[in-house]
Parts: structure tokens; C-alpha cells; sequence
């Protein structure tokens, strides 16, 4: 490792700085040109050259060229166009959907979700994006506080809103369902190919999305953010694109872009970062019905896959599939995602394992319509455990308890500022005003910033373990497990404890057919952390380890289930 990460570094040294890259692709008359505006009462760096609305970027991708491939079928643009259209054009006139009304999507990553999320937002409806893992109940609360007048959905997610669509009053579309029950139209009836998308109004204030954000404790909160705020954060992942390639030019390549789909849609980062960046640069999408390391294996040789944007465990599995070598994994340029901080033993594997891919890691939230700082490539080498820097729309502040700006290097919560964010939460304007201040947005993250300006996100306001009054930051204890190459799967929490306050507890999954205990792992971290950070509970699980639908650990569930083993 020591070998690979001097020679990015000296290969770094000698490409244009950052900022250069930035300057350069921002400038005046540049499409990517930035300046100032001022979106919900504050001033912003904005890109200049945006598109009033997501319509018009949705019209502005090639016709002819192959967008959605899923199992067997394939869906060019215009394929999608036509179909877009034509449910745009019912659910105005068949069901009287008006600029402003909340359609809901529920449904697996179907072609349907993508066609349906475009129709939505077309005509200037809001698409709210159900959790497909939602019980009844959950749907239930998301249908009426939303307020939907129309739900889209597969017979799974259909079965559990039946009933309370039936009581609001909500209309429904079935999508894939062979026979729907009395009462839902069939997706085939509704959307009638040839029907023109009616000409709606809709500029970049006006409201887009939902998508309701995964909070593991009580009810979650409905992100909603405009069109400009969507397409911001688009233009935001293209420029960061586009510094890179001034920065670290790739070698000619046979392989147009394509991407995986191995995220569900209704997260942000499938809807924004994959599928509406594909949808803006007109690159191909490759949907997975779920996820299967063998199976994306084989989709990634057969369809020439050069970009792989999932959680850290979804990156590990691909590397330490034992038939990774039986695939060619050549067109794969930037391997990795977000959703949890990558640990630096998984980013020296990736490195390691592609002939010409990157490893890469983007640090997003719900609120910021996933665009925020990003690491790869020689800079992610060099320095593996900061989730990198942001494009010249977005700032970065890390606050002390006061909310007062901290130096370089200070520890305290992550804000951020920028055109990208969302507008509020539906319906709660208290929770609202307590992560939007002044057009910046707390984050709830811990972190610190160094002297170029890379952040290193070290664990959840709320989730930091005060161990007789030290601080552990999960992260930093994760990673050094990681280091141990038994282990598959590790997070890391505190439970509470009479003289300390809290103890710190780790979940460890091992890899097949490997063994470790307790005793042997504690030793390890030993070596590598003060003696406070070394977990004093472990329990090891013969299963993966528990995530919600966006890939965030469910730490809460670990806890309880440590506790109920004292």
C-alpha cells in the first residue's frame, strides 16, 4: 500500500490544483459558469445556465440511444419520452391532477418508478417517493401526510396501501399486477402511447419531490425540494466531474457511461446521483431487481458497466466475491457510493482490484439532494478516511455547540450552504426551522476540515459514544476492525453504562469460513487505538448486519440486542 499511495501522490503533485480545475470550469461563459442569487431569502453560488425545470432536461436526452435496460427489456429515451407523455397526459385529465398535487410512487426499481417519477414532475405535480419497505402502517402515515391524490404502485406495495388509499380518498394505478382488485386501474389502461404531455408552467421554485427521509426513530419527515434545487445538485455532480477530468484526464475508452442501479429509487441517491444523472447526460441505466454480487458481476461485463454507485458493503461484496475473477471488471471506472464512511482497508482493495476503476465515496444527505463533498482516485488514496471537497455552489462550516464557526481542524457538526438544498419539511415547519438556518443546513454529522478543504465526517451528533467524559468517534473504531481481515461487516455503538455513562459495543459479521473471538479482536484495535476505544462488548453475528432501505446501519436494533444478552 505504501508503494501505491507515493506514486498517486507524486502522479497528484504534478496535475492542476483543485482549485485551478474549478476556476477553469466555472468561469464566465462556461455551461457549468457560477454566480449569485439568492433562493429562500439567502444569498447562493448558483450555476447560471440551469434549466427552469426537470421537463426540459428530460426532453434535451437523445432520442435513439438506450437509457433503461432491466432483465429483458430495454427502454430507449424516446421509449421513455413517449410513455412519460402519456401518463403525464392521464393523470391531468383522467385524474385531474393539478401544478402542486402530490402523486405517490410505490414500487420496487421498475422501469414504471422512472417513467412515472418524470410524468409526475412534467406536469408540475410533487412525486413522493414511498419506501418500498414500508409496512402498512408506514405507508398509511406517508399517504395522508402527504396528501395524495394519485398512488402508483407494484402489487406488493398496492396490497399495503389499499386500505388507506380506500380511506383518503386516493386514487391508484397498478404497475405489473395481472388481475388489480376493484377499484385500481392497470398501468397498460392508463397510460395510452401516442397521448401528448400536457404544457404546464413550472419554474425553478416550484416544488418537485418528496422523499421522506429514514429516520430510524419515530415518524419520518418529508423532504421537499424544488426543481431548482434537484437540478443544482445535477449541475453540482457534473462539475465535479468535470474538474476531475481536467485534474486526472482517463485514458480513451471503448465503453460509453453506464451505470448499475443496485440502490432502491426511492432514496435519494438512486433518484438524484443514478438515475436523474443519467436521465441529464444521457448515459445508460442498468436496473437490478435486488441486489446479488454475482449477479452484478454479470451485468457489469455483459453491459460494459463503467460507474458502480452503492453503500460501502455492496463495494466489498464485489471485490470479495470468490468468483470475482472469473468476470472482466475492465470497464468499471469509479467504484464506490456513499451512505456510510468507506473504511480505508476497503479503499486500498478497490485500488487494488481494477485495472483502470477508482475508488470513490460522495458524502449526501436527503437534505442536500445527495450532492456534497467527493473523494477519488489519487486524492481518496492519499487520503482515505475524508469523504473529499465540494464544487464552488456549496460551502462547508464546522460549528461549535453554539453554532459559531470552528478552525481548520476543530471537531464539531458538519453545516452546509448551498443551491441544492431542500426547501423545508412537509407540514413541519418546527423541524424545519431547527436544521435550516439562515440558508445553511445542520447535518447532524460530526466532523472536521483540514487545510485543503477535504471533510472528515467522524459520526453522528446524536450517535457520538461520551465514554467518562472522552469521546469515541464510531467511525474511528470501525475502521480499525476493518483493518482485520476476518471481518466482513462491523459497526460500532454505545450502550449505556452505571460509572461511565456509555461503553463502546461493536456487531462484527466474519467473512465465510473465517473465525475470531472477542479476546483476539480486542487485542487488534488495541494495537491501533487508545485503550478507551477498544469495544468492551462484541457479539458476532452469523447474518449481515441490520440497514434500512438507504443502506444506514441500524445501530439502535444492536443496541437493543446487546442489551437483551447482559
Amino acid at each position: 500500500m505504501a508503494k501505491v499511495v507515493h506514486e498517486v501522490t507524486e502522479c497528484h503533485a504534478m496535475t492542476i490544483t483543485f482549485e485551478a480545475a474549478a476556476a477553469q470550469v466555472t468561469a464566465a461563459g462556461s455551461p457549468l459558469e457560477v454566480g449569485d442569487a439568492i433562493i429562500n431569502g439567502a444569498p447562493q453560488k448558483v450555476f447560471v445556465n440551469a434549466p427552469p425545470n426537470l421537463g426540459v432536461l428530460f426532453q434535451a436526452a437523445p432520442g435513439d440511444s438506450k437509457f433503461i435496460v432491466y432483465e429483458d427489456e430495454t427502454y430507449t429515451f424516446a421509449d421513455v419520452r413517449e410513455r412519460f407523455a402519456a401518463l403525464g397526459a392521464a393523470l391531468v385529465e383522467r385524474y385531474g391532477v393539478q401544478k402542486g398535487d402530490r402523486v405517490a410512487v410505490a414500487m420496487r426499481n421498475f422501469p414504471e418508478w422512472i417513467i412515472s417519477f418524470a410524468a409526475i414532475t412534467s406536469i408540475g405535480a410533487i412525486s413522493v417517493s414511498m419506501n418500498s419497505w414500508w409496512t402498512e402502517d408506514e405507508m398509511s402515515f406517508a399517504l395522508e401526510d402527504s396528501g395524495a391524490t394519485v398512488l402508483i404502485a407494484d402489487d406488493a406495495r398496492l396490497e399495503r396501501s389499499f386500505a388507506a388509499c380506500s380511506r383518503l380518498g386516493t386514487r391508484m394505478i397498478s404497475v405489473r399486477m395481472a388481475q388489480p382488485p376493484a377499484g385500481v386501474d392497470a398501468w397498460d389502461d392508463v397510460v395510452v402511447l401516442g397521448t401528448p404531455l400536457p404544457v404546464v408552467d413550472v419554474g425553478p421554485d416550484d416544488d418537485a419531490t418528496i422523499l421522506y427521509t429514514s429516520g430510524t426513530t419515530g415518524r419520518p419527515k418529508g423532504a421537499v425540494s424544488t426543481h431548482g434545487a434537484v437540478i443544482q445538485a445535477l449541475m453540482a455532480f457534473s462539475c465535479r466531474a468535470a474538474i476531475e477530468r481536467i485534474r486526472q484526464p482517463a485514458e480513451p475508452s471503448d465503453n460509453p457511461p453506464g451505470f448499475i442501479l443496485i440502490v432502491p429509487l426511492f432514496h435519494v441517491t438512486g433518484c438524484v446521483a443514478v438515475m436523474l444523472g443519467c436521465f441529464a447526460a444521457g448515459e445508460k441505466l442498468v436496473i437490478m431487481y435486488k441486489w446479488d454480487v454475482d449477479k452484478a458481476l454479470e451485468i457489469i461485463e455483459r453491459e460494459r458497466i463503467t460507474n458502480f454507485v452503492g453503500v460501502p458493503t455492496q463495494s466489498w461484496d464485489l471485490v470479495q466475491s470468490p468468483r470475482f475473477a472469473e468476470f472482466d471488471t475492465s470497464s468499471l471506472r469509479d467504484i464506490g457510493g456513499g451512505g456510510a464512511p468507506a473504511p480505508p482497508a476497503l479503499v486500498e482493495k478497490v485500488a487494488g482490484s481494477f485495472k483502470k476503476g477508482s475508488p470513490t465515496i460522495g458524502y449526501g444527505m436527503t437534505e442536500t439532494n445527495a450532492y456534497g463533498p467527493g473523494n477519488r482516485g489519487p486524492d481518496y488514496l492519499r487520503k482515505p478516511t475524508s469523504s473529499g471537497r465540494v464544487v464552488p455552489v456549496m460551502e462547508m462550516q464546522i460549528r461549535d455547540a453554539d453554532d459559531r464557526p470552528l478552525p481548520v481542524g476543530e471537531h464539531g457538526e458538519i453545516w452546509f450552504k448551498g443551491p441544492n438544498l431542500i426547501r423545508g419539511y412537509w407540514n413541519r415547519p418546527d423541524a424545519t426551522a431547527e436544521v435550516l438556518v439562515d440558508g445553511w443546513l445542520r447535518s447532524g454529522d460530526l466532523g472536521r476540515l483540514d487545510e485543503e478543504g477535504f471533510i472528515y465526517v467522524e459520526d453522528r451528533v446524536k450517535d457520538m459514544i461520551l465514554r467518562a467524559g472522552e469521546n469515541v468517534y464510531c467511525a474511528e473504531v470501525e475502521a480499525a476492525i476493518y483493518e482485520h481481515p476476518a471481518v466482513h461487516e462491523a459497526a460500532v455503538f454505545g450502550v449505556p453504562h452505571e460509572r461511565l455513562g456509555e461503553e463502546v459495543a461493536a456487531a462484527v459479521m466474519l467473512k465465510p469460513g473465517m473465525s475470531l473471538t472477542a479476546e483476539e479482536l480486542r487485542a487488534f484495535v488495541g494495537k491501533q487505538l487508545a485503550s478507551f476505544k477498544v469495544p468492551t462488548y462484541i457479539v458476532f453475528r452469523d447474518e449481515a448486519l441490520p440497514r434500512n432501505a438507504s443502506g444506514k446501519m441500524l445501530k439502535r436494533e444492536l443496541q437493543r440486542e446487546i442489551a437483551a444478552g447482559e
